[in-house]
């Protein structure tokens, strides 16, 4: 019975590890994953805040000799830091249990020293069997955590949150080791336990800031404002500093180098400063009112499913019982759960869910102190009461399995490399559909070397000086006849990088011509498409205009530039698209871009009175998408077939 109270916490981290592995990804996940997976693997700089601590620790692991398919081996890593996570929490979990342990011990203590007894008949016992509530607690709490619906889903790719829970679970654990001293004037070395704790989080991710005011409270009240206490804030704050430091050099270390994936090229203070704060995603932050309360009903409406309905409310009733068990422990965790909401629902994105991740971690903490106050009170129906709690993780799993599920996830990778087939040699791609095509590109084009004659044009990072040089490291001639434009661009966007004034309008038509003008200049000699969205939405507004003379002919995922009006011929493609069996959103766009751009094309066909192929093309279309309504004139043609 020992070796299972010592080694349950390795035991239920690889349990947690195995359902893992069959959810795992063996592809490329949809929005960061593609770039990040490249960064890791290249390496690289990712977008802002940069990332260098889960760069460097995932470019080590791409080097072991583990799988032979590189993207799941980068994924496996996510599960790792995941079931890495759950073990922690455990161990925290047992540092809160010590702390309750010790709490009692004092009571028991004062209320002797309060009847002025010196001896006293021995105390009772804790209840029979007290330790495997305890184990029962940690368990519930860790797998509510582990297979809650969001921490879950960063197990099965890559992202950077995987590793940042792991983070966020080991500061608490010296947090916790702290009050569990119990005194004030705790040793300098534990203080500084936290600052590197601190440091590596920030090094990985930004919402580290998040444990600040949980870091603050256990600070202040172990040891007070005294001027020992500022001493030691010294310290932490050297000792911070310089390990922040060495990990963020990797920035400027790497962009010296002049890598195919350098985001932002942080060479001098401005740009790294402005890479490292992630200058530009500032705006989408304390936003609005509206904004706030948009994310905030998201939040609250996806909550009850987040734990599979019946977790939530043990971890709701936690509160209550963390409330009346120990109020520093109360605290730590509730200002952790309470930052995390006020700074998320002020953050103005559509992928917001991972920014909640450590409110859960608060709740699974919560639901701790719910199974262990709860089964002190029901004694005698322990039984049932734990069979109500497998219940409990049994019903979380089973509603959160298919959105965690992604172990037949191909279709972006799959899309990716349809758009890329369906090109000719050296051809010009024009997007900016990130989250499904462009992301994607990067580790299918540059860590597999799949289609690499194919440039892809982000149209949305044109808006960034340090992107023309990436584009040319990549493709030298692309920029070759706009370098004017680009000079142009370049200088004008300067003083808005820098945070100065700058001519607005001055930049705008800079960055429309520079868009005409890629066009123009390459057409001629190579092949130039541009995918739907840019149709849809900046032409429709007037934002970008094709080269005169020049029209679009819809050529299955995107339309092909072409001079004049003639005919272009295009075969019905067979596509090998692989779709989940759950679905998400993702596939769902893929879905919907396949079957209009067959609808376009049919329309095209008909045009040219070609009502065999316009008729074939619609079938293709409403493969993908049965419930399209098809336009009165393509329905008349296609029902007299």
């Amino acid at each position: 019975m020992r070796k299972i109270f010592k080694y349950y916490a390795s035991v239920s981290a690889l349990i947690v590890f195995a359902v893992y592995l069959f959810t795992l990804s063996p592809s490329i996940a949809p929005i960061d994953a593609g770039e990040l997976a490249a960064v890791q693997s290249l390496p690289g700089i990712a977008h802002p805040t940069g990332y260098p601590l889960f760069t460097m620790l995932g470019y080590i692991f791409s080097l072991l000799p583990i799988l032979h398919n590189h993207i799941l081996q980068m994924n496996l890593l996510a599960s790792v830091w995941s079931a890495l996570a759950v073990y922690v929490f455990i161990k925290d979990a047992e540092i809160v249990f010590s702390i309750l342990r010790n709490e009692k011990v004092a009571e028991r203590k004062s209320e002797r020293k309060k009847k002025g007894k010196k001896k006293e008949k021995k105390e009772a016992p804790e209840p029979k069997n007290f330790r495997h509530i305890e184990l029962a607690a940690a368990l519930f709490g860790a797998f509510l955590l582990a297979f809650s619906r969001t921490f879950w889903q960063q197990s099965a790719s890559v992202e950077v949150y995987s590793l940042q829970t792991f983070l966020f679970v080991g500061i608490l654990y010296f947090l916790l080791k702290i009050l569990e001293f119990g005194k004030k004037d705790i040793p300098l070395k534990h203080w500084l336990w936290v600052a590197s704790a601190l440091a590596f989080g920030f090094g990985n991710h930004m919402t580290t800031l998040l444990l600040l005011p949980s870091v603050g409270y256990v600070f202040f009240l172990s040891e007070g404002f005294s001027k020992k206490a500022w001493k030691k804030i010294g310290y932490m704050l050297l000792l911070f500093f310089a390990l922040l430091g060495l990990i963020y050099s990797y920035l400027p270390l790497m962009a010296s180098t002049n890598p195919l994936l350098n985001w932002g090229n942080p060479t001098d203070f401005t740009k790294f400063w402005r890479h490292f704060t992630g200058k530009q995603y500032q705006v989408w932050i304390f936003s609005s009112l509206e904004a706030a309360k948009k994310q905030a009903a998201y939040y609250i409406g996806n909550f009850p499913s987040e734990f599979g309905y019946l977790g939530g409310l043990v971890g709701l009733l936690g509160v209550y019982f963390a409330y009346k068990r120990n109020r520093r422990l109360f605290f730590l965790i509730l200002l952790a759960f309470l930052s995390t909401v006020i700074y998320a629902v002020n953050y103005d994105i559509h992928d917001i869910d991972s920014y909640f991740l450590l409110s859960y971690i608060s709740v699974a903490f919560f639901s701790v102190f719910a199974v262990l106050e709860t089964a002190k009170l029901i004694a005698k129906k322990r039984i049932a009461f734990a069979s109500l709690l497998f219940l409990v993780i049994l019903t979380e799993i089973y509603y959160n399995y298919p959105l965690a599920d992604k172990s037949d996830y191909y279709t972006l990778e799959d899309y990716t490399k349809e758009i890329l087939n369906s090109v000719p040699q050296n051809s010009i791609v024009f997007t900016y559909q990130w989250d499904y095509f462009v992301s994607p590109s990067y580790f299918v084009q540059l860590v597999e070397g799949y289609r690499r004659d194919v440039t892809v044009v982000d149209k949305e990072l044109l808006r960034r000086s340090w992107y023309y040089n990436q584009l040319q490291r990549k493709d030298p001639n692309v920029l070759k006849g706009i370098m004017p434009y680009v000079k142009g661009f370049l200088k004008a966007v300067e003083p808005f990088e820098n945070g100065e004034n700058f001519n607005a309008s001055l930049l705008e038509n800079y960055y429309r011509k520079i868009m005409t003008g890629l066009a123009e200049s390459n057409a001629s000699a190579r092949d130039y498409f541009i995918l739907p969205e840019l149709v849809d939405n900046e032409m429709k507004r007037g934002e970008f205009v094709l080269p005169k003379g020049y029209s679009l002919v819809p050529l299955w995922f995107g339309y092909k530039l072409t001079k004049g009006n003639s005919y272009v011929a295009s075969d019905i493609p067979v596509l090998k698209i692989r779709f989940p069996k759950h679905g998400d959103a993702y596939s769902d766009f893929v879905k919907k871009v396949i079957s209009e751009m067959c609808i376009n094309r049919a329309f095209y066909e008909k045009s040219f009175g070609k009502i065999d192929k316009a008729r074939a093309w619609i079938s293709l279309g409403l493969k993908y998408n049965p419930t399209f309504i098809l336009p009165s004139e393509l329905y008349k043609i296609y029902v007299r077939q």
